[in-house]
């Protein structure tokens, strides 16, 4: 074995990466990640969606070592993450008193380390698979779906939330799920940089995907059908509780006031619908403003759903607990109603302490395991059961998880998901929620009530389309019909195993067909 003379001319002289300086590449890509935020909602300008990840893989297509690509998959993520989930500063810095700097550093930090998932896609496309569409937005699809569990999670800002309601991609998405609307959407911007560069083989596999979602459309299959029951009349209460007041002791009485009277005119519909946390106390406090809104409800023929903090105290055992576990829950009382939900995905640092054993060794954390936390709900809970149907439902950001909400949605014939968005004052943090319901409800096949105190209530069908809105920043009530369906979309029935399995398989395929470049040959 021995070196051939061009092989021991590259090792003496070893080629410099191709491409556009450091230095501006970071640059561009920083951009390109941040501008993201274009596509999602309140904005909606959809083709952002395909040029931003379009500018990602055009910056890592020239030859370049896996230390230059992970930097600039790292640079776009953080500019997504640093501008995407802006809204967090307000809740860190208005409401959680937290000084602009810091709030600011915070926000940087948590760009960071969720511009990592990005980082690492790029070294893997740099250095393990394949340069080309298909293995760039395979590698995509599974860090959006890493987001889902990987340390709890923060499933936000995929690529397929931007296309909820452009139909001739997203419907897929009863298919199976956002993710396939992401993986089509990033595969088209990817096979375009292709086009451009002359390789246009590489469209084929995109349009192939993009004729399949249209021809979707097109014939607009019904997954679900209705139930053949008469549609059913709701009220959401919208009861605007500014969040520096919501939870003091000395506005809990006003509180319950403002939800009672804006209900009083609702009696006798057959679903009235409070947000998340709207009794803020514990039931065992409420006892009595409970049975009274119950009595008006079985005097009205109504069903009265709302959100509640719920301490279970027949499973505190005084040998082993420090307090009675407690639950972020929603119930259904009064008329025709039973069942209570408790919440299965909790906030981080909000609900829950995570690591709270291994606290004490930073002293400015010291004794926050004692902070109480909210428990876990079980994931094998049975649907609310409403006026003679199954009612599904999330909590607050739990609806962003694709798989969690599937998993609430099965044998149910409407959906809630009621929630606090208060705490994201005006920034763009609430519309985004919205939108995420709006994919949940096209993924499912089902009607969604969304109540929320401060916004944006809204009433949403099968097809991700918003029948009734109310407006943000209002005390008000939102007034419409829900349908009941029955049926599995084919998301329900198998989740998103197909996709990942079809992710899996062209990742393998993409790196065994990866020639490599040989070090060492033998001359002759």
């Amino acid at each position: 074995m021995r070196l051939s003379t061009v092989d021991l001319q590259k090792r003496l002289n070893p080629e410099k990466p191709k491409g556009l300086p450091m230095g501006l590449t970071v640059l561009i890509a920083l951009l390109a990640g941040a501008a993201f935020i274009w596509a999602l909602a309140p904005y909606g300008f959809w083709p952002v969606a395909l040029i931003s990840p379009a500018i990602l893989y055009a910056l890592l297509m020239p030859d370049m070592t896996g230390r230059r690509a992970f930097i600039i998959g790292q640079a776009y993520g953080t500019g997504l993450w640093c501008v995407g989930a802006f809204w967090l500063y307000t809740s860190i810095h208005v409401y959680g008193d937290t000084p602009v700097w810091l709030a600011l550093l915070m926000i940087a930090l948590m760009g960071l380390g969720m511009g990592l998932f990005h980082g690492f896609l790029a070294l893997i496309f740099n250095r393990m698979v394949g340069r080309q569409p298909l293995s760039f937005a395979a590698l995509w699809i599974l860090q959006e779906w890493m987001k889902t569990w990987l340390f709890t999670g923060f499933p936000w800002l995929f690529v397929g939330y931007a296309f909820t309601e452009q139909y001739w991609l997203s419907s897929l998405a009863p298919v199976a799920g956002v993710f396939a609307v992401s993986f089509v959407a990033v595969l088209l911007a990817a096979s375009v940089v292709e086009l451009l560069r002359r390789r246009g083989g590489y469209m084929i596999p995109a349009m192939a995907f993009l004729v399949i979602s249209s021809a979707l459309w097109l014939i607009n299959p019904q997954w679900t059908k209705p139930k053949g029951t008469p549609d059913l009349s709701v009220s959401l209460i919208q009861g605007n509780i500014p969040q520096d007041l919501k939870w003091l002791t000395e506005y809990q009485i006003e509180t319950l006031k403002i939800y009672a009277t804006l209900t009083r005119t609702e009696w006798g519909r057959d679903i009235v619908l409070w947000p998340e946390s709207s009794i803020p106390m514990f039931q065992t406090e409420a006892v009595g403003f409970i049975n009274e809104m119950v009595k008006m409800a079985k005097e009205t023929d109504t069903t009265w759903v709302t959100g509640i903090p719920y301490k279970d105290e027949a499973a505190f055992d005084a040998s082993t607990d420090k307090y009675a576990p407690f639950y972020n829950s929603v119930v259904a009382l009064g008329a025709q109603a039973d069942g209570l939900y408790k919440k299965q995905r909790l906030v981080p640092f909000g609900e829950y302490i995570p690591f709270e054993g291994m606290l004490d060794i930073l002293p400015n954390l010291a004794g926050s395991q004692d902070i109480m936390s909210y428990s876990r709900g079980s994931d094998q809970q049975s649907p609310l059961r409403v006026r003679g149907h199954n009612l599904g439902a999330a909590i607050c950001y739990e609806v962003a998880y694709p798989d969690t909400t599937r998993k609430n949605a099965i044998g149910t014939d409407f959906l809630l998901t009621i929630s606090n968005d208060a705490w994201f004052g005006t920034s763009a943090g609430p519309l985004q929620h919205l939108q995420m319901v709006q994919m949940r409800a096209l993924e499912n096949g089902r009607w969604f009530m969304r109540a929320t105190n401060t916004g944006v209530t809204a009433i949403i069908d099968h097809k991700g389309h918003i029948v009734a809105r109310a407006p943000q920043f209002e005390r008000t009530v939102l007034r419409g019909n829900i349908q009941a369906r029955v049926g599995n979309t084919p998301f329900m029935r198998f989740g998103n195993y197909p996709i990942l399995f079809i992710m899996a398989l062209l990742l393998v395929l993409s790196y065994l067909g990866k020639r490599p470049t040989p070090l060492v040959r033998s001359g002759k």
